[in-house]
């Protein structure tokens, strides 16, 4: 039984034997109480929460209620939004608090964005199969994420912006590649419609390898 402390709830059930033990306490008088009965090794304890409590000589909780209990609600001080459904200008508001919204990247911006990088370091490890196009992929994505603000792109967008940075992959060979890299846990794969997009896990986006 793990060490709780303060006041706690012990509870052991047994519908074979007809038995249900209720306990509640004191962490430490309640322990006592378990051991008597020998019930170490069944049941489960948990913390208890109260806000204003006294103790009885049995170990029981008696709450009270507390001496103020703060201001009466007032309705009349929440203010009242109301507007027709479909109304909401999202754009509008994201705007009006410094916020963009998410922009689709063109393969033509991104191959730009690419092209003012300078040149990752190759990609280590056992399973890395193409050390630069894995490197040149993953600054794709980490622009992508960053300056778009968008999960994933398809696998046409990512053979037109960086065909030859991924070892002059296209189609099929280049498909390939991307789900080599999803069975490893370096991409996540999103269906949508009629294509398959490709997104960077987390963990892979931030790691130098």
């Amino acid at each position: 039984m793990q060490e709780l402390r303060g006041l706690v709830r012990y509870r052991f059930r047994s519908e074979d034997d007809d038995v249900d033990v209720l306990l509640e306490g004191e962490a430490d008088w309640v322990r006592g109480i378990v051991s008597e009965l020998g019930l170490e090794k069944v049941g489960w304890m948990m913390p208890m929460a109260v806000e204003s409590s006294t103790m009885s000589n049995s170990g029981f909780a008696e709450s009270e209620k507390p001496m103020d209990m703060g201001p009466e609600p007032d309705p009349s001080r929440i203010p009242v939004v109301r507007r027709p459904i479909g109304e909401l200008n999202l754009a509008q508001k994201l705007v009006e608090i410094g916020l963009e919204m998410p922009t689709k990247p063109d393969a033509d911006e991104l191959r730009d964005q690419l092209e003012e990088i300078e040149p990752p370091h190759p990609a280590q490890g056992p399973m890395v199969v193409d050390p630069m196009a894995e490197a040149w992929l993953k600054e794709l994505l980490r622009i992508v994420v960053r300056k778009h603000g968008k999960t994933a792109i398809t696998t046409e967008t990512i053979e037109m912006a960086a065909n030859d940075y991924l070892g002059d992959r296209e189609g099929m060979e280049l498909e390939l590649f991307l789900e080599g890299l999803f069975r490893i846990g370096k991409l996540v794969k999103v269906h949508g419609g009629d294509s398959i997009g490709w997104g960077p896990s987390p963990a892979w986006l931030s790691s130098g390898l």
